[in-house]
């Protein structure tokens, strides 16, 4: 599925990316999740790889999937000079590595259509290694303002199924409170206009005053499991 927002507007979308969560929250609460310290790391739908080079940090290595081919030439030059990181050609259904290789799999706003989205997961698993951590960054669509902005748009998108859907598959889900915040108010303008359509994002920019507004989010993990697991045990 095309991402018109990056595919079309990366270097807007770098000015998103760094307005988004500048408080750090979901970053906070990733850490609680998974030290990923000395671990491998898939960043799966890297995008531009504008999170690798934070995951590159402390991991002992990062791989980032791309499906979108400009995107990944933007993403190896941004980590160029990471000995640790490489980017790879690849979609979600159809990862292009070997069984249990990463010790996490990260994909950040990437799921959040939900239902459709289950051959990914079983391809993020079988990558995983047991005891390994998937973990999705979701935008959470019963949240104001943002929420009721990105349902306008997607009539038929429906947070309450998304949640049934993560459940039933095994994830625990935890609510997180971000701010977007920009240095000026053309590049917020111009933000919201790549992300909605014309008449949502003219109601969106009325009806936020300043350069910043809060964004909810659900963070999804699930631990793959250690070693076998025989039914009703």
């Amino acid at each position: 599925m095309p991402s018109p927002n990056i595919w079309h507007w990366p270097e807007l979308y770098e000015v998103e990316n760094r307005a988004q969560d500048v408080d750090g929250e979901i970053w906070r609460i990733l850490a609680e999740q998974c030290d990923w310290t000395g671990l491998d790391v898939l960043d799966l739908g890297c995008g531009d790889g504008f999170h690798l080079p934070r995951f590159a940090e402390t991991a002992r290595s990062v791989v980032g999937v791309e499906p979108h081919q400009p995107l990944v030439r933007r993403a190896r030059q941004r980590v160029a000079d990471l000995s640790s990181v490489e980017v790879m050609v690849g979609a979600a259904q159809r990862l292009p590595l070997p069984d249990a290789c990463v010790d996490v799999v990260h994909a950040r706003t990437a799921y959040f259509f939900g239902p459709g989205c289950e051959p990914g997961l079983a391809e993020a698993d079988r990558v995983l290694r047991p005891g390994g951590l998937l973990v999705i960054v979701d935008l959470d669509g019963r949240s104001t303002p943002y929420g009721d902005w990105l349902r306008a748009d997607l009539p038929k998108y429906d947070p309450a199924r998304i949640e049934r859907f993560f459940a039933d598959a095994g994830f625990d889900s935890r609510d997180v409170r971000t701010t977007w915040r920009f240095d000026d108010r053309a590049s917020l303008e111009a933000v919201l206009r790549i992300e909605f359509s014309a008449a949502v994002a003219r109601r969106a920019i009325a009806a936020v005053n300043g350069l910043s507004f809060p964004v909810g989010y659900r963070v999804r993990t699930r631990r793959k499991p250690n070693g076998l697991v025989h039914p009703g045990g």
